[in-house]
């Protein structure tokens, strides 16, 4: 057992184990591990930061772009109620315009229509007129008689133009 190989390999770590404790090996090992460790730590840290922050972005910008998909929504009605409401308005004009020109066109009929009764009047006021004073001055004569026809027909032109 003191010549077996596996026994002076034993002994060596034991020496080795004991000038690396006596030198301080170990706590620079430990050291060394517990930087490495923090180090990760930090990158671990950094990372999950990082990653929240891409995730408040991400979530920043899917709310800007339901905003502006809400606001373009909004705009496109916006624009749909105003042409509506501009062609709504384009008819009620139309409809009020095309009012107003029957309304004059009937107004000139009516007009044309009184002037041409008025017409027709004042036409058959001066024939019965006229018959009426040749009746009479042939069935009348002399000078009470002409004065008679001339207030008669005096009368019967303001009767009928009345």
């Amino acid at each position: 057992m003191l010549f077996d190989a596996e026994f002076w390999v034993a002994v060596a770590f034991v020496v080795f184990c004991g000038i690396a404790w006596k030198m301080g090996l170990f706590e620079q090992i430990i050291g060394g591990l517990d930087k490495r460790g923090a180090r990760v730590r930090k990158e671990l840290d950094e990372a999950r930061r990082l990653r929240e922050e891409a995730q408040a972005v991400l979530a920043d910008f899917k709310r800007r772009r339901a905003e502006a998909e809400r606001e373009a929504a909004e705009i496109v009605a916006n624009a749909r109620a105003e042409a509506e409401a501009a062609a709504a308005e384009g008819h009620a004009r139309l409809n009020e315009f095309v009012a107003r020109r029957t309304k004059a066109a009937e107004t000139k009929i009516a007009q044309a229509e009184a002037q041409a009764a008025a017409d027709v009047r004042a036409a058959a006021a001066e024939a019965a007129v006229r018959v009426s004073e040749t009746i009479l001055r042939e069935k009348v004569s002399g000078d009470a008689a002409q004065d008679l026809v001339r207030r008669s027909l005096g009368e019967v032109r303001t009767r009928l133009r009345a």
